[in-house]
């Protein structure tokens, strides 16, 4: 039975992965706060490639811990990109990441949002564990980065216990600020860059310390079928190019 359990939970995990993931090209899977600057990314990269180069560059997104275990139940995955080095720690000691090719190249910071009409609206940290505040939203910490991230901070703040009971948990960063921007939750903990995506439906209330530093490291996975095109890939994150894109979207460097 657990053999068939762990085939079960691969052809799963594999049919989360686009259709044309293991086809001709490169697969990169990225953390979801990426959604936006990886795409502009990719076609740029793309170019610069040339026809020659063969297939186009495409993006399986989501929370990182959840990329690292498609990886590790064998998805067809050339490139892993995460939100925090905790999750690219394990796939280097599983032996599922390259670490020579291990490159961190963008940061970002935690901010603690609200609905933009929120009333009464919060002003600081503090006011999450206020009466006013019953929803809120956090990514899960065992599988999306900004839920450690989350955690740490309000551990440090005092606030962790007090909060808890109150969580909405998010599969995804993307997933905490939806509930946010429609309402669902009174508060919530997200990147900034996902902030400003939806700035006419959440207010940046605080950005928020106490937790390891937000950085983005990318590494080549070890089974990829390209591997020259995948560290081409990942040292294309640290070029003049990716750099200016990243910058644009709201990433500072590393």
């Amino acid at each position: 039975m657990p053999r068939l359990l762990r085939r079960l939970a691969l052809i799963a995990c594999i049919a989360m992965l686009p259709a044309w993931a293991g086809a001709q090209g490169l697969t990169v899977s990225a953390a979801a706060s990426l959604t936006e600057a990886f795409k502009e990314i990719g076609a740029r990269f793309d170019a610069s490639r040339g026809a020659a180069a063969g297939g186009t560059t495409r993006f399986n997104f989501a929370a990182s811990g959840v990329l690292i275990t498609q990886i590790a139940q064998g998805a067809p995955v050339d490139v892993f990109v995460s939100a925090d080095e905790e999750t690219v720690d394990r796939g280097v000691k599983d032996k599922l990441l390259d670490p020579t090719t291990r490159r961190d190249f963008a940061a970002n910071s935690l901010v603690l949002i609200a609905p933009a009409a929120a009333t009464p609206p919060l002003a600081s940290l503090a006011d999450v564990a206020g009466p006013a505040v019953q929803r809120v939203a956090v990514g899960k910490p065992a599988t999306v980065p900004v839920g450690r991230y989350t955690r740490q901070a309000l551990e440090a703040a005092g606030l962790w216990a007090r909060i808890e009971p109150r969580i909405v948990y998010a599969d995804t960063v993307r997933q905490a600020l939806d509930y946010v921007a429609r309402g669902e939750a009174d508060a919530g903990f997200v990147y900034r860059t996902d902030a400003e995506l939806v700035k006419d439906k959440v207010r940046l209330v605080a950005t928020v310390g106490g937790h390891a530093p937000v950085r983005y490291p990318a590494a080549v996975v070890l089974n990829s079928r390209q591997p020259a095109a995948a560290r081409a890939f990942v040292d294309y994150l640290l070029g003049a190019d990716a750099q200016a894109i990243l910058a644009r979207h709201g990433f500072s460097k590393p």
